[in-house]
């Protein structure tokens, strides 16, 4: 049984805005990933497509008639691309992706399990800073989770 994607691990983009993912990494993704925004922080989210297609069937079935799912739907549709590795393993990430994430040469790749983040090294240096994370309330689910 695999564990997923985890850790992290600082990539460069090349001059075109392509991102080379890990090797170990490319057989799991069968060589097409989708590529959206987090509508949430200033990062990107990389699925593997049969996994985008299980999100995306629950992302549609949410009512669109409220204000605030209806604006998520269009920026998580909107933003997403479906990306090919090319014969080097790498993705092109297109200019409104890394706009949108603040992309530059430096980049941190982080696993979420069935998913990978996206971010700029300033942006996840000051998500993971300690000080940062010491004035966050838990929410009672990770007060309550036994691991």
């Amino acid at each position: 049984m695999s564990l997923g994607f985890l850790g992290t691990q600082n990539i460069n983009l090349d001059a075109k805005g392509r991102l080379a993912v890990p090797a170990r990494h490319r057989d799991a993704l069968d060589g097409t990933v989708v590529v959206t925004i987090d509508t949430e922080a200033r990062c990107l989210v990389m699925y593997p497509v049969h996994r985008w297609q299980q999100v995306a069937e629950k992302v549609q079935a949410l009512p669109s008639m409220n204000p605030q799912i209806k604006r998520f739907q269009r920026l998580f549709f909107g933003y997403a691309n479906d990306l090919d590795l090319d014969a080097n393993g790498r993705i092109l990430l297109p200019a409104p992706l890394r706009e949108y994430a603040c992309l530059k040469k430096q980049v941190v790749l982080v696993g979420q399990g069935q998913k990978f983040e996206i971010w700029s090294d300033e942006l996840w240096a000051a998500e993971s800073d300690d000080e940062a994370l010491a004035g966050l309330e838990k929410p009672q689910e990770l007060v309550d989770l036994v691991i």
